[in-house]
């Protein structure tokens, strides 16, 4: 969550020909796995994916907001307001109108946009805490997934196996982040493992600092793993019969996302707060191994 203000006022002020540069410097600073893979793409896919990111970013920043429910709820509502202005012609939000050129050129679907909305508003309606894994799923259909169908189209593959990768993808990467921000998640007052999960290692508990302390979660954890190592596999398979080219940032996203699982699964989960991050020149070896060969 941004500190200080949301790309829309600082692109407000930088003007649209800044936009993209904006966005850019952010996740360079960030030092995100989406930026790695990002890299790949020509200078007019990326700008692309980078207005979506900031589309993300914008959305997700409401939903973290400390402010009221009904704020959220009804700055969300002015994003889908948005959407429907983009796709009529005439978006009036920066962000919006920098995603003006790729949703008519890559074909980009409304219903995605409103999709990664509708997931925020999960998030924004309420703390999500152990919720059954059908919500779960649904979640990371909305957060995850629909970003993956939006960015098969700006990488050049709008195949029906390109959109299951971003089916598939989406999940496992949604999957490892919950792995991975387990303490942060837990600090807003979220738990996104599924209750299912937690039954079946005698969690009963749902607040999340008393699960986070509980001994039987590293078994809870390392079974959430394997689902998402599942996913990695069928979107592995769905890859293979997609344009190798296109699908390139794709590739670098599964490789950095899994071998940030197996970090985290050799971490075995015994401190919570611990914070497992991929090293740069290990990035940057998969980066070379599944984006350039």
């Amino acid at each position: 969550m941004m500190n200080d203000v949301s790309f829309g006022a600082v692109a407000e002020r930088a003007g649209d020909a800044m936009l993209h540069q904006t966005i850019r410097h952010r996740v360079e600073a960030a030092g995100t796995s989406f930026y790695w893979a990002m890299r790949l793409l020509p200078k007019h896919r990326r700008n692309a994916m980078y207005a979506v990111y900031a589309f993300c970013r914008e959305v997700d920043d409401i939903a973290d907001d400390e402010r009221p429910v009904e704020h959220k709820i009804a700055a969300l509502a002015a994003w889908r307001e948005e959407i429907d202005a983009l796709y009529a012609g005439h978006p009036r939000h920066v962000v919006a109108q920098a995603l003006s050129r790729p949703a008519v050129h890559y074909h980009l679907r409304r219903r995605d946009f409103l999709a990664v909305i509708d997931g925020m508003e999960m998030d924004a309606r309420e703390d999500i805490r152990a919720p059954d894994f059908a919500t779960l799923d649904l979640y990371c259909a909305r957060v995850a997934s629909a970003v993956g169908h939006l960015s098969v189209h700006i990488f050049g593959d709008p195949s029906e196996a390109a959109h299951a990768v971003a089916e598939s993808l989406g999940r496992a990467l949604q999957l490892t982040n919950i792995l991975r921000d387990l303490d942060e998640d837990a600090g807003r007052g979220r738990l996104y493992l599924p209750r299912e999960v937690l039954d079946r290692h005698g969690i009963r508990e749902t607040d999340p600092i008393t699960v986070l302390r509980h001994p039987a979660l590293p078994a809870a954890c390392r079974e959430l793993a394997a689902i998402a190592e599942e996913h990695f596999r069928e979107g592995r398979r769905a890859m293979e019969r997609c344009s190798r080219g296109a699908m390139r940032p794709a590739a670098v996203m599964a490789a950095i996302y899994r071998a940030t699982l197996s970090a985290l699964l050799r971490s075995g989960w015994r401190d919570p707060g611990g914070r497992v991050n991929l090293s740069k020149p290990l990035k940057l070896w998969l980066v070379l191994r599944h984006g350039l060969v």
